[in-house]
Order: C-alpha cells, then structure tokens, then sequence
C-alpha cells in the first residue's frame, strides 16, 4: 500500500463531470492550490475548430448566427436544432475555458469525450492518457443527472439514466486504476442522499450507494484519502430564481460557488484524511404535506434487542439494563415526525412511565407504538396520543408510556431563561466522573450518560449544573437515534435533581411523569450547556421540578416543566 500523500506535482487525477459546471470550478481551485495533472472526463464533444459562423459571436448572438447558418443551407432552423447546435458549440467553449483556466495554474489539462458508464470505450481512453500524463493516482467523481419526478411517475430509463452516471461511472472508473495506487478518491453525493428529497428517490439512492462504497473504500484501502461529500445545493445556473425562493422558504441556504470549491480543498487536507463522508449544506428540511381532515392511527411494532443498543449497558439499574424513559419518548416523537413530514415536535404533556422496559427475561418479544390523530389543523399544528405497549406469553398487556403530542410547521422563536444565575457558590465541588459509579450517592449512569461537568450552586430552591455531551457513534445509539430531540441529554439534565436530593436528604430518584416538555432549539454537542433545576416540592416519596436546558446566555434549547421524580433508596438501585 502507499503511504498517506498530499497533494503534489506529480499526482494525476481523473476527474469525471470535471469539464463544466460545479466539478470544473472545484477542479480549477485544486489546481490553483497544488498544479498537477488533471484528465477530465465529459460526455460533450470538444469542437477543434468551431464553424466560421460561430467564431465571432459570442453566446448571446450565437442562436441567431446558427439560424442564419440554417436558413442558408435551405434548413428549418426549429428551435430544437438550433438549441442542439447551441449547446454543442457552447459546451466546447466551457471546456476550453476550463482546460485554459487549469492550464493557468502551471497544471497539465487532458479532456476525453466519454461516457462512464461505457465500460470498454473508458478502458481504452483513459490507458491511452496514462501514457501521456502517468499512473492515475487520484479520482475525483462528479459526473450525474437528474430526472426529477414522483416515484409513481418514474420510469425504468429515468432510474437508469440517474443510477447509472453515479454507481456504475464509480465501478468503472475503479476498474481503470490500481487501487494499491490510489491516493484520493473523492466522490461528488448529494444531501439528497443523506436526508431523501421529494421526486429524487432515485438520485438518493445513487448518491447513499456512493456514500457507502466510501466507506467501504476506506476499510479496504485505509492509507488512501477517501471522502463522500454531500453538497447542498449550489448557486449555479441551475438553481433559477424560482427555485432559489423555494429554497427560501425551506430555509435552505445556497452554497456559493468560491466557497464551495475551497471547501472541496480543505477536505481533501491530510488533516481530514480519517473523514469518509462529510455534508456540507443545509439539511433538506422536508415540506409539510397538506393534512386532511379524517382523524387516524397508527401501530408500529418494534424489536427491541440489547445488541442493538449499546447505550443500554450504561443505564442499568438493579443489575439489569433499562430503556432510558427519554429514549422511550423518542420513539415516539421521531415515529411522528416521520409520519408527518414537515411538521416537528413543539410540545408532549402529559407522559407517564407506566412499566419500564428492562433487558432480562421480561423482555418481550416485541413492542407496539400506537398513535392516534386528536386533531389537525390544515398546515399548522397536528395533535396526537401515543403509548407503547408490550403482550407478555400469557397475552396480558403491559403498558410501558403513554403521551399527547403537539407537532407543527412553525417553532415558537427561543425565549431566555429570566432566571439565569451561573454564579459559582463552591458547596459541591465533585467534578466530571465524580458524580457517577463511585457507590454511595453518585449516580448509576455509565460513560454514555456521564457528562455533568460540575455544580455551579445549589440551595434548597434550585440547583444548576454545567453539561457537555459527547455525540455517541450511530451504532451505539441504535434504535434511539438524536434527531430534532436529543434523548441523551434530556436525560443528562434530569441528572441535576439527583444531585439535589442526595445533597439535601441523601435519597436517588427516577422519572415518573412529565406535565409538559417544550422544544425551541436543538441542544448543541461537544458544546458546553446549563441545566437550571427549579425544585417544586419534595415529599417522602417524590419530588417535583422544571429542568431549563439553555446557554450561557440563557437562550433556551428545551424546557422540562412539572417533572415529577420517583424518591428511590440508594440501596435499591445498586442493588
């Protein structure tokens, strides 16, 4: 295998799609950043020499040079043909002025008119320009199309044609290197694929395949730099006006062209080279769907298996693993925004855990979601129920949560936390993993949920913590993934009244029920955030508080309100 290399003069990329559009301009910025050798690959023809007619016009006069031209050979000039000698002769145009624009930079510039997923005609195309600029050493892969529709409207040659330019072009272009060789291999996604858009299921797929075959890549040959990038849409002359606005009101941002393609060389920076997939661009927010007016429900079964899960191993009570009670109400929320695209959690009320779920031989076999429409209104707001249930062998019901559910198009904007005091008093002064598995009165939560950082004041009215968590891999999440509601974090806030009722009546608790919970703001990882736990009462057998998570500043990501805690003996927990 070759060592990990940086860009130099020597290497020499192949660089489909490379000679127009978005890839050009990428490709004429890494070439001002580290000249070397480029073959760009394109199904348009390169014109030597363009007609007489042509040479002095420039775009704007040239359809009417070319319908002359017509007419004076007793041609129809249809706008179909004009149009198709136009876009012959300006495609040519924007070739050379790439080559010329790579040229500039001191780097070597080859075009190939060629398609990537003509297998035999690529083979010997790019043989014959290794002869002429040496062993390829990089791939760049930004050829595609579109063909957007709705899935029932699609058609097999529809598929085809956007299938095929992304993964077969990449399968074929491996082919022609040896990989042992290879050095980059960069693969032009889509947010697309990453988050699915309406009328481009096929390009999603495409795109998800060449996300994989990165990754793939890079376990197979880990010295070479391999990166998927997602890009987001870019302001370019595909974007038109109307689509621009559209983009608007999907809060979409536009990537300009310049800052793209100098994002494109950062990436490809040996300070990168553990990176297989980035996205770079806003999140396709999908639109909201028009709702109608009869009310319905839903079941959902699930498995829930501890394999699937490793988080659980760090939330285990009485020797056994148990569902985090946020994790459980996660399922829910992300089961509804799925339902209905569109529209995000504002608000639940109401939950109640009635029967954990814990990892030992109660488990079953599996576990039923069941969501019910209250009521809709048109491009606005959803309500729903939902509660998760479970049959034991004998067919007896177990109820584990239950909850009521507000969705809408729109969030609130942030309030601010009036209530802010992150003044430092210096009564509890653990710190990090001290608050945690040290027997006695820390906490049970292993590493996954172990992210107080410290006690910035306590009284007996109220305590404040300061947090950072960690984002967990995706394969340690597992069925419980972060999406708009962080279940992780959620529950790290809760960590706080602990902490309260061991300090002042040396007792653990556990959540019971929830009044209300509010979403304004995603909670930011591996950034610091604050917890402020206003305690309401306290009883034998119970305490009540509201959990604020917010910043510094106290802008407010989510607030807990009428939480309701189950008093629980030490003793009891670890036992």
């Amino acid at each position: 295998m070759t060592q990990t290399a940086q860009l130099s003069p020597s290497s020499v990329f192949v660089v489909s799609g490379g000679a127009k559009g978005i890839t050009a301009e990428c490709t004429i910025r890494l070439a001002q950043q580290q000249p070397c050798k480029f073959i760009l690959l394109g199904r348009s023809e390169l014109l030597e020499t363009e007609p007489d007619y042509a040479q002095n016009s420039d775009d704007s006069a040239l359809k009417k040079c070319i319908m002359e031209n017509l007419l004076s050979q007793g041609e129809k000039p249809t706008p179909m043909n004009v149009q198709k000698i136009y876009n012959k002769i300006t495609s040519s145009r924007e070739i050379k002025k790439t080559l010329a624009a790579i040229e500039k930079t001191g780097a070597k510039a080859e075009y190939i008119s060629v398609d990537v997923t003509d297998t035999p005609a690529l083979q010997e195309k790019l043989a014959t320009a290794v002869q002429n600029l040496g062993p390829i050493t990089g791939i760049i892969h930004g050829a595609g199309n579109l063909a957007d529709k709705l899935i029932e409207k699609k058609t097999e040659e529809d598929f085809e044609k956007v299938y095929t330019a992304k993964v077969q072009g990449l399968e074929n272009l491996l082919t022609c290197v040896n990989p042992n060789q290879l050095q980059h291999l960069v693969l032009f996604s889509s947010v697309t694929g990453f988050y699915g858009n309406p009328g481009q299921s096929d390009y999603a797929i495409a795109n998800e395949i060449l996300n994989k075959s990165a990754h793939i890549f890079k376990q197979s040959y880990p010295s070479c730099h391999v990166v998927a990038i997602n890009w987001g849409a870019w302001d370019s002359g595909m974007v038109t006006a109307e689509l621009k606005k559209i983009f608007q009101e999907r809060k979409i941002d536009i990537i300009p062209i310049a800052v793209g393609a100098q994002m494109l060389v950062k990436e490809m920076d040996n300070a990168n080279h553990a990176t297989a997939q980035v996205v770079i661009g806003s999140p396709l927010v999908p639109m909201a769907a028009e709702l109608d007016s009869e009310l319905r429900t839903h079941r959902i079964r699930r498995q829930i298996t501890l394999e699937a899960n490793p988080f659980l191993h760090d939330h285990t009570i009485s020797g056994s693993p148990v569902l985090p009670a946020t994790c459980a109400m996660t399922w829910i929320i992300n089961a509804c925004e799925q339902l209905y695209p569109g529209y995000r959690l504002f608000y639940y009320q109401d939950f109640k855990v009635l029967k954990g779920i814990t990892f030992n031989e109660t488990l079953a076999k599996e576990h039923i979601l069941e969501i019910e429409e209250i009521s809709k209104f048109n491009l606005e707001k959803i309500e729903l129920k939902a509660k998760i249930s479970s049959k034991n062998p004998q067919g007896r019901i177990h109820f584990h949560f239950s909850a009521q559910l507000n969705l809408q198009r729109e969030i609130p904007d942030v309030p601010t936390y009036e209530s802010l005091n992150l003044e430092e008093d210096n009564i509890i002064t653990a710190t990090g993993k001290d608050f945690y598995q040290n027997g006695g009165a820390t906490l049970f939560h292993g590493p996954a949920f172990q992210e107080i950082k410290r006690v910035l004041n306590i009284s007996p009215e109220k305590i404040t913590t300061e947090c950072l968590w960690p984002e967990l891999s995706p394969q340690q999440q597992g069925q419980f993934p972060v999406q708009w509601v962080n279940p992780y974090t959620t529950d790290l806030s809760m960590h706080a009244l602990w902490i309260w009722t061991q300090h002042f009546h040396e007792e653990g608790c556990l959540p019971g029920k929830v009044e209300k919970f509010e979403q304004f703001a995603m909670i930011p990882h591996n950034e610091t955030f604050y917890v402020s736990c206003e305690v309401l009462a306290k009883t034998p057998s119970s305490a009540i508080a509201n959990f604020i998570i917010h910043d510094r500043q106290g802008k407010i990501y989510s607030r807990m309100l009428g939480a309701h805690a189950i008093i629980w003996s030490m003793k009891m927990l670890r036992s």
